[in-house]
Order: C-alpha cells, then sequence, then structure tokens
C-alpha cells in the first residue's frame, strides 16, 4: 500500500490511550464525526467527546446507530452495483472515515481482484489505521491520502493517487456521508463539481447525505448539537442532494432514500426511516 505521509509504526493504529493518540497529533478534547460513526458501528477507536457526542445525537434520534449500518450497507450495494453493472475498477473513496469491514477495496477486489482504491480522509485516527487494516488484494492496489475536499487539483496530483488510478480511465467518486461536513458558505456543490470535472466520461459518482426531510424536528436538534459541540452537520434538503449530481445521468432509482436504493431482498416497509439521500450518477 502506498501513502502520501510517513506512517506511525503499525502497532500505533492499535492503539487506544488517550496519550498516545495526543502524541501522534489526534485531537481527543472535541467529537470528531469520524469517530462517532465508528462509536455507532461498534468500534472501539472513540473517546468520551465521541461518544457523548454520538449519546446526545442518540436522544434526539434513537434509531441512530440503525441508520448508520443502513448508510454502511448503502456504501457497499453501491460498490458492488459499480463493479459488477458499471464496469468500474477503480474508485477515490473521500472522507473514508475509520476502517470497518468490509471497506471499499474488500468489497471491489471481491468481484475484481484487480480493483483499485485511493481512500482519503483528515483525521490522523485514519491515517495510524490505514497500513495495519487495508490490506488489498494482491492483484489491486490501495492508497491513503491524508487530505480533505478542499483542492481537488492538489488532491487529483498527489502522487499516491496518480500511482494508483489512471485518470484517463472511468473512476467511482464515494462521498459517503461527507458532505454534511462542509458548511454551505464553503460552497460543496463547487468541490464536488472540481472533482466531477476532472474525471473522464464513464466515471460514477456515489453519495449519501442526511437529511430533514423526513424528520425536520429531530434532526434540527442534532445540527444543533452538533453547533454547540464544535462541529459543523448540514442537513439537506432532496433537492440540494440532487445538484450533487448535475450534469451527470443519474442512474435508477434516482435520488432516492438510503434504505430504498436497490435493496438487497425485499423493498423495506419504511425506506425513509434512515434519514439520509442516496444516489449514484454516471458521467456521459
Amino acid at each position: 500500500m502506498t501513502t502520501g505521509q510517513t506512517f506511525p509504526q503499525q502497532g500505533d493504529a492499535d492503539r487506544t490511550d488517550v496519550g498516545d493518540w495526543e502524541r501522534l497529533g489526534v485531537d481527543t478534547s472535541k467529537p470528531h464525526s469520524a469517530r462517532i460513526y465508528d462509536y455507532w458501528l461498534g468500534g472501539k477507536t472513540n473517546f468520551a467527546p465521541d461518544r457523548a457526542m454520538g449519546d446526545a445525537i442518540g436522544q434526539a434520534i434513537p434509531s441512530i446507530r440503525a441508520m448508520a449500518k443502513e448508510n454502511r450497507a448503502f456504501q457497499a450495494r453501491a460498490v458492488r452495483h459499480l463493479v459488477r453493472d458499471q464496469g468500474i475498477r477503480q474508485f477515490l473513496d473521500l472522507g473514508t472515515g475509520i476502517p470497518t469491514s468490509p471497506n471499499t477495496h474488500d468489497i471491489a477486489q471481491a468481484i475484481a481482484s484487480d480493483a483499485r482504491v485511493v481512500y482519503v480522509d483528515n483525521d490522523p485516527i485514519v491515517l495510524a489505521h490505514a497500513r495495519a487494516l487495508m490490506v488489498s488484494d494482491e492483484a489491486g492496489r490501495t492508497s491513503y491520502i491524508h487530505a480533505d475536499l478542499g483542492n481537488a487539483e492538489k488532491l487529483l496530483a498527489d502522487p499516491a493517487l496518480t500511482s494508483t488510478l489512471d485518470l484517463e480511465q472511468p473512476v467511482g467518486l464515494l462521498l459517503i456521508a461527507v458532505l454534511m461536513l462542509i458548511a454551505d458558505a464553503d460552497d460543496p456543490w463547487g468541490k464536488v463539481a472540481a472533482l466531477r470535472d476532472a474525471l473522464p466520461s464513464g466515471s460514477c459518482i456515489a453519495l449519501t447525505h442526511p437529511t430533514q426531510d423526513f424528520d425536520p424536528e429531530s434532526v434540527g436538534q442534532v445540527a444543533a448539537a452538533a453547533r454547540e459541540g464544535g462541529m459543523t452537520l448540514v442537513p439537506r434538503s432532496r433537492a440540494e442532494v440532487t445538484a450533487f449530481f448535475d450534469g451527470w445521468e443519474l442512474l435508477e432509482p434516482g435520488v432516492s432514500p438510503v434504505m430504498g436504493w436497490l435493496p438487497d431482498g425485499e423493498a423495506p416497509a419504511d425506506p425513509e426511516a434512515a434519514y439520509y439521500w442516496a444516489g449514484v450518477a454516471r458521467k456521459k
């Protein structure tokens, strides 16, 4: 596996002592979205502020853990769809979060062993875990870049990316539960457009985004709790989420409740039980 940064030693990825993580540059005094998500999924790489924020959100939305799992399940379905039905063999996974099996490369390489994945995140904990846990199939490749969505041109020129992905060939761009961390004033639509414009025809984008559309009061409470905890968390409407796909061909069933996007097995009785919009689109 290649990276754009020097990793801590592999053993560091298993450390749970707060002091050890702080020496690696992790701010454990404030909640972080990746660690909250890890907490909801039953992971162990989270700290007291993350758990406190996760529990506060859980008070407003008691089913939040189930929703996080539904969001993760969509990612697996979308990756399988892109590999099997759209012929995608390389992925750019932005805001990948703390590794949780199965990861994108596990899913893709189970179908096409030569699939390649570049993970991108700006959390030092993800950086510490990546080398230990993101071990690729021998026929494929994975890389990790410690970065964010702020500069698409710089990201796409990173040697860890250019040595792993061929930007002349279709790419699957994954933005799973990450765009809500960018305020409207910072133009998340422009940041996504810059990435879309740089990808060749045949590329696909898959994303999920939390919304107030299904339960305005509860999600409003969550957004307020996040602000009080020093986090940016912006739920968006279906129209605002659809705008992230602008100019690309939405694949069926379009922008849908996350549970209703090509579900495995029978359709859910209440597809709006998880408060996310989801969609996949292809560049013509």
